[in-house]
């Protein structure tokens, strides 16, 4: 029997959990995100339209350490709107955003993934990583990307893949969090157990009108979603 989904608390929102998560080293992690991500989004992200500005949500933004990175390496006129639901990640975010110096292109946004601030197909690129595993009924979630989301617009969402068994879950806590402290240990076990496997996406892609081919796994402990909204 495959190990049962346990689910962990939706918002990261203590200054230990925010410091924590900062702290860890996702530098490997958030350039392999980003080198995929503006991989497939080409041409999109690298080609400049008459001036206009290229528009990128990301949703779960945690201390946006994703969107500097994605910042520095876009040469087109861009904005990201930052989005958490924790306001500590955010407080933390705002920080590390005026840090970088590209507080006039990261824009950090209080809201919740089920219940987004953005008209309906209006998203030109949409982008997530690590969060649907917080969220309660995930569904919720992806019935908000397929509303906001535009035409032609990319999808582009990675996070963990729930393994079959506790070893498993023990084994990469070992191997990829070795050398963390125990709280970031068990912050990293603990999403692993609410993560979701390739079946539980597929399924909630299908649910919400999306295509399920989207996703893969993309390594060890990670699946990824990348598509293209069709023009209808």
């Amino acid at each position: 029997m495959s190990l049962s989904r346990t689910r962990e608390p939706e918002v990261m929102d203590s200054v230990q959990e925010a410091e924590d998560y900062d702290n860890m080293d996702h530098a490997d992690v958030n350039r392999r995100f980003v080198d995929d991500y503006l991989a497939f989004s080409s041409p999109d992200v690298h080609q400049s339209n008459d001036n206009a500005t290229l528009h990128i949500l990301d949703l779960g933004t945690g201390t946006a350490q994703i969107p500097i990175l994605l910042s520095s390496r876009l040469t087109v006129r861009h904005t990201v709107i930052a989005c958490d639901l924790s306001k500590q990640m955010l407080e933390v975010a705002r920080q590390n955003i005026s840090a970088a110096g590209c507080s006039q292109a990261v824009i950090p946004i209080l809201c919740n993934a089920r219940r987004l601030p953005v008209p309906n197909n209006s998203c030109q690129q949409l982008i997530s990583n690590s969060i649907i595993h917080h969220i309660p009924n995930p569904a919720d979630a992806f019935s908000e990307i397929h509303r906001v989301v535009a035409p032609h617009a990319v999808v582009y969402i990675r996070d963990l893949l729930r393994p079959d068994t506790t070893e498993e879950v023990d084994q990469l806590v070992k191997e990829h969090a070795g050398t963390a402290t125990r709280h970031q240990q068990k912050m990293f076990k603990d999403s692993l157990h609410a993560a979701l496997t390739m079946r539980e996406v597929r399924t909630v892609l299908v649910q919400n009108g999306l295509n399920p081919d989207w996703v893969n796994q993309s390594s060890d402990r990670h699946w990824t979603i990348a598509g293209r909204m069709p023009v209808v």
